[in-house]
């Protein structure tokens, strides 16, 4: 470790002692992360933050005395940290880890479920979160953004006309805020379908896209290959498996596979936007949002040079700017854009009068929003 550069400084926080042991152990694999100390509840995790000072949490959510809901809401409101969740794989834990996210955790990892065969894989993950959590420069202590009244959802009868655009959405880090955002903004009779790739593990995306649904005025689900491409509909890549769009004589349809991972990712935006640019050419709309990495940046390119709409989110409103920016600065971006103006550009894009005026040709970057 290079001299004078500034150690991040983690805290770690689990009922399991095992837990309190192994994840110092997967943290000493980077030398710019010092682990400062361990808190085996919610407690003497409040404690030992007014005593140690950590830049980063890491946090168990289900634990005895005061759990990690109690603890994280409380870390909130007295002096905002980058949390990140430790979660187990369950069901109740993918529950209670969107509850998380929706009060202000950065990001979560999921247990190693046998510890000794993907420590290292874990660790490589949690260690990458907790840099990005600790160049995070705002924490935002909880979602107000989310509309709290959800629209009626249209019932869809078989005069409903095709989708006008397809528009692929690539999100990692900080996505599930800002899809819960972007959903409850849409309006029932948007005339785009919506694929999206979120980075997020197997048995997480069906609760998730349940949650979105429960949100939205748009109907939201878990993607099956075969599922049709439906104007108003928003189809969620299912955790460990890449995402595919296809044109069909009988429709449009989605198709899902367990090929390798590419860019470290199943699913992968690459993936997702590679087969938006060979199968709907200017037909496409890509947007790459919030995530750290630089997954999706070069299917941008490839939509961008396909004659599709290319849309990165802006700086200001990601939690964490990397995939937009790698996009951003190659050049594939036409647009960049705000969270908060996100849906009314979808929503002019996706118009039945907007036609492929913007197809074709040199485009100059347009900025909206902040």
């Amino acid at each position: 470790m290079t001299a004078g550069i500034k150690k991040v400084r983690v805290l770690v926080v689990d009922d399991s002692a095992l837990m309190r042991k192994l994840i110092p152990q997967m943290l000493e694999a980077d030398r710019s992360i010092e682990v400062v100390g361990t808190a085996m509840d919610g407690t003497f995790c409040l404690k030992k933050i007014e005593e140690l000072q950590p830049d980063v949490v890491t946090l168990d959510l289900q634990m005895p005395g005061m759990n990690g809901i109690d603890t994280l809401k409380e870390i909130m409101r007295r002096k905002p940290l980058p949390v990140i969740v430790v979660s187990s794989h369950s069901t109740e834990g993918a529950s209670v880890t969107f509850k998380a996210l929706g009060l202000g955790a950065f990001d979560f990892v999921t247990k190693p479920q046998d510890a000794s065969a993907h420590m290292a894989e874990s660790g490589a993950e949690l260690i990458a979160k907790i840099k990005a959590a600790a160049d995070c420069k705002v924490v935002r202590p909880g979602s107000s953004m989310v509309a709290p009244v959800r629209p009626e959802k249209i019932l869809i009868g078989k005069s409903v006309p095709p989708p006008t655009k397809l528009v692929a959405i690539g999100i990692s880090t900080g996505g599930p805020q800002a899809l819960e955002f972007l959903v409850a903004q849409l309006p029932p009779d948007f005339p785009g379908t919506i694929v999206v790739v979120q980075h997020m593990p197997e048995g997480f995306t069906d609760m998730f896209a349940r949650r979105l649904d429960e949100l939205s005025s748009l109907r939201v689900k878990e993607a099956q290959s075969g599922d049709t491409l439906q104007a108003g509909r928003v189809l969620i890549c299912p955790g460990s498996r890449h995402m595919k769009v296809k044109r069909l004589t009988m429709g449009d349809v989605v198709v899902l596979n367990d090929e390798a991972r590419v860019n470290g990712h199943r699913p992968s935006v690459d993936v997702l936007f590679n087969s938006l640019a060979e199968e709907f050419a200017s037909q496409g709309v890509a947007v790459l949002m919030t995530g750290m990495g630089d997954d999706g940046a070069e299917g941008l390119g490839a939509v961008k040079k396909a004659g599709g709409m290319t849309i990165a989110q802006s700086e200001e409103s990601c939690v964490v700017f990397g995939m937009p920016k790698a996009a951003i600065e190659r050049g594939y971006a036409t647009r960049v854009v705000a969270l908060d103006v996100l849906s009314a550009t979808l929503q002019a894009v996706c118009s039945r009068n907007e036609g492929n005026r913007e197809s074709g040709g040199a485009r100059k970057v347009v900025r909206a929003g902040l």
